[in-house]
């Protein structure tokens, strides 16, 4: 057989970087977010052994929630001008050391709250992926894989279903677990993760970037529509637990499996609402998946039976709810300069996490004083429809600006 010379053969090509980055990114997203949310599970042990009242067990949850939401601003910032390469082995690596200080600090609340403030910071890594992931895909595929990226928050459900089941086998187990893993990823990310090679440094400063971020005006409307997807997503991710052992009279375990059950929901509709996205405007399927979570959540106010009714409401919140999440952040790569990407990511997505800082406190609050959650329920309504009438009434007309 006559084999051409090598002067004559066609050069190898090289392999594509978009999926190792994608999936590399996706899992980096998904252990951190087990991380972010490592005490929610527990949060009922954590009650019972520190004698806590319902707000102090909800303000122990939520205190990742806050420092990861504003964390995010500075983390997008700083992943414009250093890249996803340094910066989710960086974070990564960080992030194992309130993991493994949450193992001395259980017996003290004081020690858990510090602890907690720290631990926000594996919830930052968002704001690292979705640059990442927005500069290797081009525009019509970009919402789909922002969708699988977003995938990631499952860690959530991760979070919910492991943690307290490997902590059965032993009270340290789970941090010990989720450390090492923390670790083996800080190191292979180092290696598989690579920036696109024509990426635009920006030459300004930190603060100027943030702030020319926060003079546009997409960035917070942007903000408000992810405040009310992703924050719904967040608060009950950390707060259902608490909700089903309290209202229905489930066991922690239980309690965890049915929340990661609802986690799981939003994980799998979020590249739905990518998807979507890539078809038909990001700006309708917000607008319909926000409706469709404001009238499950009435649904829930009026306390309906755990089977079936409870489970039906709850799972038609999750999927609504991740599915605008999803069409939010396509509306993002659309409205948004390319350069300004991962600052105004770190300030949308910080405005999300604090869009699920706010519901647990509020939740815990309402029950300790009125002995019911419909309140809680109804006020969720009330912002999932405005933000349906928003995103169909102005974010359809929203250019790219800047």
């Amino acid at each position: 057989m006559w084999i051409p010379p090598r002067s004559s053969r066609p050069p190898p090509q090289p392999r594509s970087p978009l999926l190792p980055n994608l999936a590399t990114a996706t899992v980096g997203f998904a252990l951190t977010f087990w991380a972010w949310n490592l005490i929610a599970p527990m949060s009922a042990d954590y009650k019972d052994r520190l004698g806590l009242s319902s707000f102090e067990q909800s303000l122990l949850v939520a205190v990742p929630v806050l420092v990861g939401s504003l964390g995010r601003i500075p983390v997008g910032a700083l992943t414009d001008k250093y890249g996803a390469r340094v910066m989710f082995p960086l974070v990564s690596a960080l992030t194992v050391v309130p993991v493994i200080l949450l193992i001395p600090a259980r017996n003290s609340y004081g020690a858990m709250l510090a602890v907690g403030f720290l631990l926000g910071l594996g919830g930052t890594t968002f704001a690292i992926g979705i640059p990442l992931v927005n500069s290797w895909f081009q525009p019509a595929r970009r919402g789909f894989a922002l969708g699988i990226f977003g995938m990631g928050m499952g860690g959530v459900a991760l979070s919910g279903y492991f943690t307290p089941r490997i902590a059965k086998h032993g009270d340290s187990l789970p941090f010990l677990v989720v450390g090492g893993a923390l670790v083996l990823y800080a190191l292979l990310s180092a290696v598989l993760i690579t920036d696109r090679p024509d990426r635009k440094i920006p030459a300004d400063t930190l603060a100027r970037r943030l702030g020319e971020a926060g003079k546009l005006r997409v960035t917070w409307e942007l903000s408000a529509l992810y405040a009310i997807g992703f924050g719904g997503i967040v608060a009950f991710g950390v707060y259902l637990p608490t909700y089903l052992k309290t209202w229905y009279d489930l066991s922690p375990t239980d309690a965890g499996t049915r929340a990661a059950g609802f986690a799981l929901v939003t994980v799998l509709f979020r590249p739905v609402g990518g998807w979507l996205s890539d078809r038909i405007h990001p700006a309708m399927v917000a607008s319909v998946a926000l409706l469709t979570a404001a009238l499950m959540a009435i649904v829930q106010a009026f306390d309906p039976p755990l089977v079936p009714g409870g489970t039906i409401a709850l799972l038609g919140m999750a999927a609504g709810l991740g599915t605008a999440s999803g069409s939010v952040f396509a509306l993002v790569s659309q409205v948004t300069p390319q350069t300004k990407v991962g600052s105004v990511t770190g300030i949308v997505g910080a405005m999300g996490g604090l869009g699920g800082f706010v519901p647990p406190l509020v939740m815990g609050a309402i029950f300790s004083a009125k002995d019911s959650y419909s309140i809680g329920f109804m006020l969720l309504s009330d912002l999932a429809l405005a933000g349906c009438v928003y995103a169909y009434g102005r974010m359809r007309t929203a250019e790219r600006s800047g």
